[in-house]
């Protein structure tokens, strides 16, 4: 994983950058500083590379995902169906490789509560400022995410041990791979995202974990043609355009 420090975009947002370096315990740098940058501005937080020009902000409200929430197609859409939105059905979904939120917050919107875990520090304050944000706009969806920075294979492994009616219905997967291809080209905003959280290594764990720890089932988001993750069949698929959601039934007793 690449090197990275906290900046402030300017003087008014030092306060801010001091608080941030401290809590995520990196480096306070000049903003004009080559490398990656925890960068602090006027319109919030955001990853940065100077250097390349690449930048990440988590946006859940706005941009592509406003849109999205605005014309994907609602229950209708492919991670709705395989999540078990039906009629006035609304499991309680625990999202537990949250990421920057967008598969989440989709959920929320459509009236299910959500639980975002995050494991990595900095993306979680990513996530953490986005839904700030996004409170502004669209309180209701905000009122139903709760947001975690915790060990996602720690937790689901405490939840499989707890009884059965204080566990989620769901638990979405969407971890962090290798690209498949040593020539793949890897968009801006995936880069930056590998540079700081890597590759989710205990993917085959996790998978194991939350099938004991689901009431209903597990939805594991995958690209079309890759393989099952841990070489698991699943029960059934719902498969999109370029991905597909492996669904299997929750093992829990």
């Amino acid at each position: 994983m690449t090197a990275l420090a906290v900046a402030a975009a300017d003087a008014h947002h030092a306060a801010h950058a001091v608080e941030l370096a401290a809590e995520l315990r990196l480096p306070l740098v000049e903003a004009s500083k080559d490398g990656l940058l925890l960068l602090v501005d006027d319109d919030g937080l955001r990853l940065s590379e100077p250097g390349s020009g690449a930048s990440l902000r988590c946006d859940l409200a706005t941009g592509r995902a406003g849109y999205r929430r605005r014309h994907g197609g609602g229950t209708g859409q492919a991670l709705a169906r395989a999540v078990g939105l039906r009629g006035r059905a609304r499991p309680d979904v625990l999202d537990a490789t949250a990421g920057l939120g967008r598969d989440g917050f989709e959920l929320a919107g459509l009236g299910c509560r959500v639980t975002l875990v995050e494991r990595a520090p900095v993306i979680h304050a990513l996530l953490r400022d986005g839904l700030a944000r996004a409170a502004h706009s669209d309180p209701a969806t905000c009122e139903r995410i709760q947001l975690l920075c915790r060990d996602a294979l720690e937790l689901l492994r405490e939840l499989g041990a707890d009884e059965l009616d204080t566990r989620p219905d769901v638990i979405y997967l969407d971890p962090m791979h290798p690209p498949r291809t040593k020539a793949a080209l890897v968009r801006k905003e995936m880069r930056l995202l590998r540079a700081v959280v890597g590759v989710d290594a205990d993917a085959d764990e996790l998978v194991d974990a939350a099938l004991h720890a689901a009431r209903e089932r597990v939805v594991v988001k995958r690209p079309a043609r890759a393989a099952p993750l841990a070489g698991r069949e699943p029960d059934w698929q719902v498969t999109g355009r370029t991905t597909r959601y492996d669904v299997y039934r929750g093992q829990a007793t």
